[in-house]
């Protein structure tokens, strides 16, 4: 789908799209009411604009864990580098979730796509020494880059 055609479509359309980017309703209904947008540039604007510390909390309901063999759908996609990782690191991305979830309360987020699996568990270990407030933030960031990347696809902009 081209920006003319995300533009064009129905705003419950509009919505599904978005929800299939990230699990967030508010974020998805505050970016399809910004319709239309003209170009990838000025949706990708407004879909980092529009999302917010209240989106958080869903959108992470909508992410498996990192080396998580049953991911289905852009998050396999994402992860695809982690499927090929040694058994130990395997191992240790399971041990590091479980720490992350008991610290955190909630699932590790990061941007896997283009990252090895023992990059994605340097980087969970250092965000463990994180405050819950800091972490949050970092958590925010990382939702703004999964979803940049999710909308280039969507528009047939992203890598295949």
């Amino acid at each position: 789908m081209n920006i003319t055609q995300f533009d064009g479509l129905p705003a419950a359309a509009a919505e599904a799209e978005l929800v299939a980017v990230c699990r967030a309703p508010r974020w998805a209904a505050a970016v399809a009411a910004g319709r239309p947008y003209g170009s990838a540039e000025a949706l990708q604007a407004a879909a980092a604009a529009a999302l917010a510390d209240v989106d958080l909390d869903a959108a992470m309901a909508g992410h498996p864990r990192i080396g998580d063999r049953t991911a289905a759908g852009p998050s396999r996609r994402e992860q695809s580098a982690v499927a090929t990782a040694e058994a130990d690191v395997l191992t240790a991305l399971a041990a590091g979730n479980r720490a992350y979830e008991e610290r955190f309360g909630h699932v590790y987020l990061v941007c896997a796509t283009g990252r090895s699996a023992e990059d994605l568990l340097a980087t969970l270990h250092a965000r463990l020494g994180n405050d819950p407030a800091t972490e949050r933030a970092v958590a925010l960031g990382e939702l703004a880059a999964i979803n940049r990347i999710r909308i280039a696809r969507l528009l047939g902009e992203g890598p295949a």
